[in-house]
């Protein structure tokens, strides 16, 4: 099976293909690219793919809540598939609410909702466990059936103190997320 990885950042690229480097004997090939960040990226990235059986969208994952009260299953590093998505905006004064998007899961990962704005989220009204993110929306909005999303735990909102994100990110890997792919049936 041919699998095509998205990813937002070159920094989730280079994680992907250091997962895949280190699995002995892949049973898909895969092909990573950068689809760039934000709902417009991933619209334009998911009309120029090449062929492929699946596309999933992989990158890393701020989950609201604290870091001392999320479950083991949402600690940093680990693997997350999100099966709902829905669409917060704010741009020229007005606020758009996507219709929240709801998919079966595909793979034994514990399962997230997700939700996307264009600009920075304040947290305080989000429930804990959810996803905010920049690309979920979009890419579940015209991704195809068999197609679906991996994130990976990466940070807790409201950040408690001020954080280099790229800093923190540096030794998550993207092993765990890769290996669940391993796992899709032919």
């Amino acid at each position: 099976m041919k699998i095509t990885i998205l990813t937002p950042m070159e920094v989730e690229q280079e994680k992907v293909f250091s997962a895949l480097s280190r699995i002995p004997n892949l049973k898909h090939t895969y092909e990573v690219l950068v689809s760039g960040i934000g709902r417009e990226s991933t619209a334009k990235a998911l009309l120029n793919l090449p062929k492929h059986d699946v596309c999933v969208l992989m990158g890393f994952a701020a989950v609201v809540g604290k870091i001392s009260q999320v479950p083991t299953h949402l600690a940093l590093g680990k693997p997350i598939e999100i099966t709902a998505a829905s669409l917060y905006g704010y741009e020229g004064g007005l606020f758009e609410n996507g219709k929240p998007i709801h998919v079966e899961p595909k793979l034994s990962l514990p399962c997230l909702s997700s939700l996307t704005s264009d600009k920075f989220v304040r947290t305080t009204n989000l429930a804990a466990g959810t996803v905010v993110n920049m690309e979920d929306y979009t890419f579940m909005y015209l991704k195809k059936p068999q197609d679906f999303i991996v994130r990976i735990v990466s940070d807790f909102l409201p950040h408690e103190r001020e954080i280099d994100f790229f800093d923190e990110v540096k030794g998550i890997d993207f092993l765990e997320g890769v290996l669940a792919l391993e796992q899709i049936d032919v």
